[in-house]
């Protein structure tokens, strides 16, 4: 395995947190790795290209990138009670003739919203930067907006309102957690490669989670200025027991996801194992 690695992630908490102690050279035996830090959307062009050794992707990209890439069962964000939300500044019941901004076309919090909203009448989308689409939806730029990350705390402080918790609804049609986002590995470092990144990768989290601390400057260096107590509660949400092994059931909640948005003719079906 060629050193250094680039080690491709958002600046967001969960993803600084988790990946702190690796890129700071504290696990004894890691490759060493040069980290890139990108919005999730760029992270899903950087692997669709072939850029990135390990990188942070959106699982609804994933039925593309596995030719190239090895799903790790360790790094990634999947839970309950984090799923993405639809926004708007006023009283709206549906969003007939609305113009929705998301945060790429990439990525789940868009699948999910694809899947939610076949019958909505939805008249337009506008990409943009996930933390320009709350400014953009309470300017009335646009009708209503598609939110990810730290987003889920702060809108209020916008005056905006929750019209549909898409994660919630996931959770109540299938009982399943809420796959967001992956870590993947190129395929080339084989099996046993593969195996010892995902090592260093629970080590980092487990690290963190002993003395989370040792992250917090590296954190909030990163994370775009947010209030302590956000940040807390954005690392407390988004970094569990999944993230240290998928499992069972977190692939269980992958698959179906995936499998759905197949059915639906939103992304090529699996081929293969996720495993």
């Amino acid at each position: 395995m060629k050193e250094p690695l680039e080690l491709a992630f958002s600046p967001c908490p969960n993803d600084t947190f988790i990946f702190h102690a690796w890129v700071d050279g504290m696990i004894l035996g890691a490759p060493r790795v040069v980290p890139a830090y990108a919005d999730i959307d760029v992270l899903n062009g950087w692997a669709a290209a072939g850029r990135s050794d390990l990188v942070k992707v959106s699982y609804a990209a994933l039925p593309e990138l596995l030719g190239e890439y090895a799903l790790l069962p360790t790094g990634g964000a999947l839970g309950r009670g984090c799923g993405p939300l639809v926004v708007t500044a006023g009283e709206r019941g549906s969003l007939s003739g609305a113009t929705v901004a998301i945060p790429g076309k990439r990525t789940t919090a868009y699948l999910l919203f694809r899947l939610w909203a076949k019958d909505q009448g939805v008249a337009s989308i506008e990409v943009m930067p996930f933390d320009k689409i709350m400014p953009a939806v309470a300017a009335g730029t646009v009708d209503a907006g598609l939110i990810i990350h730290e987003s889920r705390f702060t809108y209020p402080s916008y005056g905006l309102g929750e019209l549909v918790d898409l994660g919630d609804w996931w959770e109540r049609d299938t009982g399943l957690p809420i796959p967001l986002g992956a870590i993947l590995a190129r395929r080339s470092f084989g099996y046993d490669g593969i195996t010892r990144l995902s090592m260093v990768i629970r080590e980092s989290v487990e690290r963190a989670w002993v003395d989370p601390e040792a992250s917090r400057s590296y954190v909030l260096e990163h994370s775009q200025e947010m209030a302590h107590e956000v940040v807390d509660q954005h690392i407390a949400l988004y970094v569990n027991a999944f993230t240290a092994d998928l499992g069972d059931e977190g692939h269980a909640a992958v698959k179906a996801l995936l499998d759905r948005a197949a059915a639906a003719g939103l992304t090529p079906p699996l081929s293969g194992s996720l495993r």
